[in-house]
């Protein structure tokens, strides 16, 4: 079954004595690293059962993608969630009950309902397979209470093996999912945390150098797909204008957005139409792409377990990828600020515990490897890894000075650029012709919009890279590329042998020619069109702080002129009189000596037209709108 569905020749480690576990009816608990193949351990066991496998997964896109995925390889799935109309969810629960699915997604918050547990005592169950299992746990870096109510899964169905997957799971946490989840003598595989293919580098930053390392690490990383999270839904937005200021191609990923935008944007991405994405925290739970070649953090992860999880979706093929985390002092501020808000004693204390943690990561001076191994439980038996910045050789780019900054320095708009587009050919890759790789690329992109699916679900890029080196010339040939089994080479075969064949006589990737304006032309031209910063915010569709922080640029810059109608006439003194006392260089102790009706927008125009009058330029706290 493991080749003829999923196309696969052998197990990875650990799978098939997880595997077996369930097949033999026992509580089970996993701990496997991110890309690790955990959805194989319970998606081949359920397909063997005859019987429906009940999914818990905190995620909707997660669940939508993995029925879709299971459906094309001719495995019985679906899922349950808002996101479907009633009478969908009325079809989904009968064919449920009559024992049509192999697996089937919901959320924790579904199964808490007393309506479902009554159904689901109707379904012929499996088994269970609660996914981010350390969700359940008060320890772990993400708990969320509705994975509390999992706990009632004993009691309401005392006869269903329960088996627990996470990626990042301390002593502490793994021995709480096993209480919480009253787990019976369950058999526990718990990987090594080893990624011996990661390189993590951390560099404290200083001022403007942050966002100069970044655009030089994605000059560096060119050609490759790369995830840069940002602290902010707002720094997303303003990281994204400044890289394509620099001639970065990039796209944005935060809560704020519209989910069709997220959903678009996440498939341009996981197609290589667009190979930067800046997101929040909330981009990359169930990611199931395997070349990514960097991750970078642009703010201090709030714990080990979060920063070991988010830099974990690098290098799931196996093949070298960097973890980057360029830091600053203030975000220990924010870190601090945000744990002194909590309200339970018990929670704040463990959100401490978590920040000592990873600031003794970022500060300490040995391997980098060997405190993550620790932290998790895991005693390596060696000290030195050689693929970190304390073992290793730090790269170049990372150690370049930065240009100090001049009493007029120049705006992030006006610094030099990297060229790069959203076409450009990947970085060659033994034995693989780069325009056959790409060009492969857009045919899967071009089946995936055809058939409104995400391109992973087509072809991974670890099938795609085996097509590129031995380029199969028949059905049979194909079978035996890895991820092809026997639905997926029916359904797609002949088109990509055909796809193959016209690059073999003569055809190429295409590639995007048409000029693109670049943020900031585009913000002047609407604002000299008489557009509000609102309309400017829709048009372009950013937040409204992020146009009116990239404005203040331009204003301190001298690229464009303070129009007194952006503030409030009446403002304009008061904010002015704080400036001439407490001076421009930080908004933050000026928001807080004004009236609550003053914004840090409002602010922040004032203080940019009074440092352009004086010839000075602010420090990176101006960033800080709403901390």
């Amino acid at each position: 079954m493991l080749q003829r569905y999923w196309g696969f020749s052998a197990f990875r480690p650990l799978q098939e004595r997880v595997v077996r576990s369930l097949l033999q009816g026992r509580d089970t608990c996993v701990v496997m690293p991110t890309g690790g193949g955990k959805s194989l351990c319970y998606q081949l066991p359920a397909l063997v059962s005859e019987k429906t496998a009940i999914v818990i997964s905190p995620l909707i896109a997660l669940m939508q993608d993995q029925a879709a995925q299971l459906a094309q390889m001719g495995i019985p799935a679906a899922f349950l969630n808002s996101t479907l109309a009633g009478e969908q969810q009325s079809e989904i629960a009968r064919k449920a009950r009559s024992g049509e699915y192999r697996l089937l997604y919901l959320s924790p918050e579904r199964l808490a309902r007393a309506d479902t547990v009554s159904w689901l005592q109707q379904v012929p169950i499996a088994f269970f397979a609660i996914d981010e299992a350390h969700c359940i746990s008060e320890w772990g870096h993400d708990f969320r209470p509705d994975y509390r109510l999992l706990s009632r899964l004993r009691a309401n169905f005392p006869n269903c093996p329960i088996a627990a997957f996470t990626a990042s799971a301390t002593k502490q946490v793994r021995h709480d999912i096993l209480h919480q989840l009253q787990l019976r003598k369950p058999d526990k595989y718990i990987a090594s945390f080893h990624r011996p293919n990661l390189r993590y580098l951390v560099k404290e930053c200083k001022g403007d150098e942050q966002m100069h390392l970044l655009a030089a690490g994605l000059k560096f990383y060119h050609g490759s797909n790369v995830i840069v999270y940002s602290p902010t839904i707002a720094r997303v937005d303003e990281t994204v204008d400044f890289l394509e200021e620099q001639g970065i191609a990039a796209i944005g990923y935060h809560g704020k957005m519209e989910a069709e935008e997220r959903r678009i944007n996440q498939e341009r991405w996981m197609s290589d139409e667009v190979r930067v994405l800046v997101g929040t925290i909330a981009f990359g739970l169930g990611i199931n792409k395997a070349a990514v070649r960097a991750v970078i953090h642009l703010s201090l992860p709030k714990s080990i377990e979060q920063y070991y999880q988010e830099a974990g979706r690098a290098g799931r093929d196996g093949d070298s990828a960097d973890c980057v985390l360029l830091w600053q002092k203030k975000d220990a501020g924010l870190l601090a600020y945000f744990i002194d808000q909590i309200g339970d004693a018990a929670e704040k204390e463990r959100a401490w515990q978590r920040y000592h943690t990873i600031r003794d990561f970022v500060d300490a001076k040995s391997c980098r490897h060997h405190q993550i191994c620790k932290h998790f439980g895991e005693t390596p038996k060696w000290s030195s890894c050689n693929a970190c910045d304390v073992c290793g050789k730090t790269p170049d780019w990372m150690t370049t000075p930065v240009a100090p900054k001049t009493k007029r320095s120049k705006s992030s708009f006006e610094r030099s650029s990297f060229p790069h587009t959203a076409s450009s050919l990947a970085i060659p890759l033994e034995g693989i012709d780069p325009e056959l790789r790409e060009y492969l690329r857009q045919w899967r992109r071009d089946v995936a919009r055809e058939e409104k699916i995400a391109a992973f679900i087509v072809m991974h890029d670890t099938s795609l890279d085996e097509i590129c080196r031995r380029q199969p010339s028949t059905l049979a040939d194909l079978r035996s590329i890895t991820g092809f089994g026997e639905r997926k080479t029916e359904a797609y075969g002949p088109r990509l042998l055909e796809a193959l064949r016209q690059f073999g006589d003569g055809a190429r990737p295409s590639i995007d020619e048409s000029p693109k304006t670049k943020p900031a032309r585009e913000t002047i031209q609407l604002l000299a069109e008489g557009r509000s910063f609102e309309e400017i915010a829709a048009i372009r569709g950013r937040q409204l702080s992020t146009i009116v922080g990239m404005v203040a640029t331009l204003i301190e810059s001298g690229q464009l002129e303070f129009q007194p109608a952006w503030v409030d006439q009446e403002k304009q003194p008061i904010i002015r009189a704080a400036c001439d006392r407490l001076g421009v260089q930080w908004l933050k102790p000026l928001k807080e000596a004004l009236p609550a009706g003053i914004t840090f927008d409002e602010i922040r125009l004032i203080v940019a037209q009074i440092r352009r009058l004086q010839g000075t330029s602010g420090s990176g706290d101006s960033s800080l709108r709403s901390a």
